[in-house]
């Protein structure tokens, strides 16, 4: 009966073994995340381990299923984070042990489904890329407004009808400026890491978006993020996104490091000459990308027996531009840092950064402070703080903007707008002159009080 009993527990005992690993292998859908970015769609799925699963795509209507094994307990997928264009709908159905997911496609596409382990604050996960620009891409990547078709309704004589006046050529061009904004790190790089925990990727995001946001209350003005929530971009990708975007600037924020918790203060970083000029060397080579960065001159290059040359002469002039104009605009946003918060360094650094490797866009890296410190990081986690950072770069940029605009840009029609003060002239009057108010007129020429000089130049907005 001992012996009976003894054999029983131990049959118990290798069943509890063997139904562990099942156990542990169950999958099961905790959250759905959906992360549009410029040229690709990111899908999240939050699973409770680590999922066995396989893949596929079908075409009319175009779809992508992921079959899941080992799914324990309910199938139903939770409530999506997110939407984006490629994507019609998420569905799913399942039963004994499996789950199947099914993404409703707007278009085909070739995904790229891959798991990730987890990674402190997230767990186990299923990443699904597909690549394809989203509506809001689009809009981004094409800044200049479209001139409506002109009307082709018939006129039965010229004195029938008055014809309408055409507004200038140069104001149907005017175009926004476009700003790429970079959170620095991202997904599965965290950054630098402050002494209470604080993750570098969770400040640059947040600061980021409201740099963003603020950029695109500015009339003339437009920005788009580069990574638009926590994963990671390669930094090459980085500057071909703000590329595509066609971005008249790239900055990249980021918080700053050191082994010691004593320094502190914010800094702009820009590209080094050295780096520059290996950068120009490297993309001379890649001949299938000179279109690409030297726009339409490419098409007299391609056919000239100097291509090597002619190339690099305009590589050469690009870069330098891109170069001098990062100074400038470092410049005005560590004039405007400076006013809130305590500046590390207080002129422009160099540095051989990849990303403000790009010799066609302006690109500069903005170090809002030291995490390693912790009564600033106690700061930058503060959204006062952030706001009043986001606000000092805004400044900057638009001060640089406003002094050295495209001269395609709306901007460039702003600044074209001047007076010359003449005798008897006071700011009410020219402010009812010109239809602005008195407290813009005071704030875009940065007036201190209402006293005008004979000859001073206002600036009209």
């Amino acid at each position: 009966m001992i012996k009976t009993n003894a054999l029983s527990l131990l049959c118990l005992w290798l069943l509890c073994l063997l139904a562990l690993p099942a156990a542990q292998a169950s999958s099961q859908v905790q959250n759905v995340r959906i992360s549009p970015t410029v040229d690709n769609t990111r899908v999240v799925f939050d699973l409770a381990s680590a999922p066995d699963f396989k893949y596929f795509t079908l075409e009319n209507p175009d779809r992508l299923v992921i079959d899941l094994s080992n799914v324990r307990g309910n199938t139903n997928l939770p409530a999506s984070q997110g939407q984006a264009d490629l994507i019609r709908g998420i569905r799913s159905s399942g039963g004994q042990g499996k789950m199947r997911i099914v993404l409703d496609l707007t278009q085909g596409v070739k995904p790229n489904v891959f798991a990730l382990a987890p990674d402190a604050p997230h767990g186990h996960r299923l990443v699904v890329d597909l690549p394809g620009r989203t509506g809001s891409a689009t809009v981004a990547a094409n800044p200049t407004t479209t001139t409506p078709p002109a009307s082709t309704t018939p006129t039965s004589s010229a004195g029938n009808r008055t014809p309408q006046p055409v507004p200038p050529a140069s104001i149907r061009a005017a175009r926004d400026i476009v700003i790429a904004v970079d959170a620095g790190h991202g997904g599965t790089d965290p950054g630098s890491i402050g002494p209470a925990g604080t993750f570098e990727k969770n400040l640059t995001l947040p600061i980021a978006r409201q740099l963003v946001e603020r950029i695109n209350r500015e009339p003339g003005m437009k920005a788009a993020l580069v990574r638009t929530g926590d994963y990671f971009v390669p930094v090459n990708s980085r500057t071909d996104i703000a590329r595509r975007l066609q971005a008249d600037l790239l900055i990249s924020i980021h918080a700053d490091a050191f082994t010691s918790p004593h320094p502190r203060g914010a800094a702009v970083w820009v590209l080094s000459l050295r780096r520059a000029t290996s950068e120009v060397g490297r993309m001379l080579e890649q001949t299938e990308r000179h279109g690409e960065l030297l726009g339409g001159v490419a098409e007299v290059i391609k056919d000239s027996a100097n291509e090597r040359y002619l190339a690099q002469t305009v590589l050469d002039l690009s870069m330098n531009h891109s170069m001098v104009s990062a100074h400038q605009v470092a410049n005005q946003i560590l004039s405007e840092m400076g006013k809130v918060t305590t500046l590390h360094k207080r002129e422009p650094q160099s540095a051989s950064l990849g990303v403000l490797r790009a010799p066609d866009i302006p690109s500069i890296l903005v170090e809002v402070g030291f995490i390693s410190n912790p009564q600033e990081e106690r700061l930058l986690r503060n959204p006062s703080h952030q706001q009043k950072l986001v606000q000092s770069i805004f400044n900057g940029v638009r001060r640089h903007f406003e002094l050295s605009p495209p001269a395609d840009s709306l901007f460039a029609q702003r600044r074209a707008r001047e007076h010359r003060v003449q005798a008897g002239e006071s700011l009410s009057l020219l402010a009812q002159r010109y239809n602005v108010s008195i407290d813009e007129l005071r704030r875009h020429n940065e007036l201190r009080s209402d006293s005008l000089r004979i000859g001073q130049v206002l600036r009209i907005p």
